[in-house]
């Protein structure tokens, strides 16, 4: 029988994110996680976030011994992990969180047979507020399928996808937050221009991108009508949008998320 309920190779911030949320939505106890990395370092920041959880420096103590096996690694490295990565004899459900690796990779490095699936996930779910996709390889059961949209529904919201759009949600989800991150800084920097104080406009260009995210994820409604919501005829907010107009605001967004998406693709194919 296997000794832990979920395994992670490598235990970096994405690995002990997930772990974390398993604990705190309990679905596991820390002590039927274990995670392995060659980083002493690293394996200490989990061990500290999850207490209880048992931390190797080998790969094959956890991957002999866990019921779903998360691949928490670089997409550099997956080829070598793949090829020194012993599974026991009851074989896991194996999960691959490595943007860019497509299902053929992963379960060609792996025993015939083995259960995969690939997931995207993002760096917000560090706070349960992650959005990922996730596609099922040639293998995988309904239940697998289900155990994962289980863990990562622990730290925010998921969806099943063709395995064909998961570089899709890598251009969105994945790189998305880089991009909001980059419109906060924006936002903060025009207040700032505008006369205020850094740290003001610091909070309140985090707190207007968080409080705009609510309104149309608690509402259901359009962008589109919420955004006509507050743009009254000859107001403030349509002189603003029609400087992003100006700016090609819309379309450099768009190129952002396809770029990226064309990056995810690119990592696969290498």
């Amino acid at each position: 029988m296997p000794q832990y309920k979920y395994g992670f190779i490598g235990a970096g911030r994405m690995a002990s994110a997930l772990a974390g949320g398993l604990v705190d939505a309990g679905l596991a106890a820390a002590s039927e996680i274990a995670a392995s990395d060659p980083n002493a370092e690293v394996r200490q920041a989990f061990a500290e976030r999850l207490p209880g959880a048992h931390l190797h420096g080998d790969n094959a103590a956890v991957s002999r011994h866990a019921s779903m096996l998360i691949l928490a690694v670089k997409p550099q490295v997956m080829g070598a992990v793949l090829g020194n990565l012993p599974l026991g004899e009851s074989a896991p459900l194996v999960v691959s969180i490595a943007a860019g690796v497509p299902i053929a990779k992963l379960e060609a490095g792996l025993a015939e047979g083995t259960h995969v699936v690939r997931v995207m996930p993002n760096t917000p779910a560090l706070i349960g507020r992650g959005a990922s996709g996730f596609s099922g390889g040639t293998h995988a059961t309904a239940d697998d399928l289900a155990s994962v949209l289980q863990l990562l529904e622990a730290v925010g919201i998921a969806f099943e996808v063709p395995e064909s759009l998961l570089d899709a949600v890598t251009g969105l989800s994945g790189s998305g937050p880089a991009f909001v991150y980059t419109m906060i800084e924006a936002l903060s920097d025009g207040g700032v221009l505008a006369g205020l104080p850094r740290a003001v406009a610091h909070q309140l260009a985090a707190q207007t991108v968080s409080g705009a995210a609510a309104m149309v994820l608690e509402t259901g409604e359009h962008p589109a009508l919420l955004r006509e919501a507050v743009a009254s005829p000859g107001g403030t907010t349509i002189a603003g949008l029609a400087a992003l107009e100006q700016g090609s605001l819309r379309s450099t967004v768009i190129g952002a998320v396809k770029a990226a998406a064309e990056r995810s693709q690119q990592l696969g194919r290498n």
